[in-house]
């Protein structure tokens, strides 16, 4: 299972300051208060948002966070060449034994 991302769960961007996050939290806070509401989706909803505020309103374990997240949502580069875009100018590429007529 994948761990649930933390901005989304506060529903801030990743580039959003201390203050933001801050706000988002109290925000989420008012909707989840558990003192209102009692059942097993809230609570584990409100479990989230209080383990996404730890992690994100300190600038070390928020830096480390970023730093696992960046490295973990890197995506293999496609090279070569995608149908009908050549990459760079040049002759067509050949691939073994083939006629060509211009």
């Amino acid at each position: 299972m994948q761990a649930p991302d933390l901005y989304a769960v506060l529903g801030v961007e990743p580039s959003a300051p201390a203050e933001a996050i801050t706000s988002a939290f109290r925000r989420r806070v008012r909707e989840l208060r558990p003192d209102t509401r009692v059942d097993a989706v809230t609570a584990e909803r409100f479990g989230r948002v209080l383990a996404a505020y730890r992690t994100l309103r300190e600038p070390g374990p928020r830096a480390a966070y970023d730093r696992e997240r960046a490295r973990t949502s890197v995506r293999p580069v496609r090279r070569g060449r995608v149908s009908g875009t050549p990459t760079a100018p040049g002759p067509p590429l050949r691939a073994g034994p083939v006629r060509w007529v211009p």
